[in-house]
């Protein structure tokens, strides 16, 4: 069984202040001032990450009044899960076969 992982996602979570905006996502839904409280990253920068993170599908906004709040597509990290067990368990197959040297 051949698998393959979506990259680009695996990049987008790779920044580590773009983790931690999704591991606090996964939580509970936050705007952007709860993002800046929690992190200690600057407005602008906190915005870039968010906006990497809506592009490429991980998050959802919601407007409320003059906020934005941000929630996590769990479907999406869900997907990915699935990549890296359908990976796992094609290692578990790959472990008896062996390629002879030429």
């Amino acid at each position: 069984m051949m698998t393959s992982v979506d990259t680009e996602l695996i990049r987008v979570l790779a920044d580590p202040l773009r983790l931690r905006i999704v591991t606090l996502l996964s939580r509970e839904t936050l705007c952007a001032t709860h993002l800046v409280e929690e992190t200690g990253a600057k407005q602008t920068n906190l915005s870039n990450h968010l906006k990497v993170l809506r592009e490429a599908g991980v998050v959802d906004t919601e407007p409320c009044g003059r906020f934005v709040y941000y929630k996590l597509r769990p479907d999406v990290i869900a997907q990915l899960a699935g990549q890296f067990a359908d990976l796992a368990e094609s290692a578990r197959t790959a472990a008896e076969n062996k390629r002879a040297c030429p």
